[in-house]
C-alpha cells in the first residue's frame, strides 16, 4: 500500500482456499468527483487481478446510500436498507452487478439502529457495506455492520 491509497488487500491461505478481503474507504461527500473515480478504478484494478476461484470479500465505508429497495439490482441487493438511492449507492450496485458481487447489508432485515453506520446530530446513514462473490451468498448468514 502506497501513501494515500484508499484500499487495502489481505490475501489468506485458509486451507486449501485464498480469500482475498478488501477493506477500502471512500472520499468524503462533497469533495471532488476524481477522487471518488480513482478509488473505485483502484478497486477495480485490485478485483480484476483476483482469479474468480478465490473467495472475495471487500468492506468499507464507501459513503454512498443503496436504500432498501432493490429495483433493478434484484442480483445484487437482497431488498433491505436504509436511506434513499443516491449516485455513490448506485456506483456501489454497479460495480456490484459488474464483478458479480452482492451487497451483503441488504440481504438480512435489521432493525434501524442496526444499519445507520454514521450519525451526526440528525443525520443518518448506511455507508458502510459488505460485498461479497455471488457464488458465495449461501454461506452468507448473516451481515451486520457496527457503528
Amino acid at each position: 500500500m502506497r501513501k494515500g491509497d484508499q484500499i487495502i488487500l489481505f490475501k489468506l491461505v485458509i486451507g486449501r482456499s485464498i480469500v482475498n478481503i478488501i477493506s477500502a474507504y471512500a472520499p468524503q461527500v462533497g469533495l471532488d468527483d476524481l477522487a471518488k473515480e480513482q478509488l473505485w478504478e483502484q478497486i477495480d484494478d485490485v478485483v480484476q487481478e483476483i482469479p474468480f476461484r478465490e473467495k472475495l470479500f471487500i468492506g468499507g465505508d464507501f459513503n454512498g446510500h443503496v436504500r432498501g429497495h432493490k429495483q433493478g439490482y434484484e442480483r445484487v441487493h437482497g431488498g433491505f436498507g436504509f436511506g434513499d438511492l443516491n449516485e455513490g449507492g448506485r456506483r456501489i450496485l454497479d460495480f456490484a452487478v459488474a464483478f458479480d458481487l452482492i451487497v451483503g447489508n441488504t440481504l438480512y432485515w435489521k432493525c434501524e439502529e442496526h444499519l445507520i453506520t454514521f450519525k451526526s446530530g440528525a443525520n443518518r446513514s448506511e455507508i458502510d457495506y459488505f460485498l461479497a462473490r455471488g457464488a458465495d451468498r449461501l454461506t452468507c448468514k448473516n451481515c451486520k455492520v457496527i457503528s
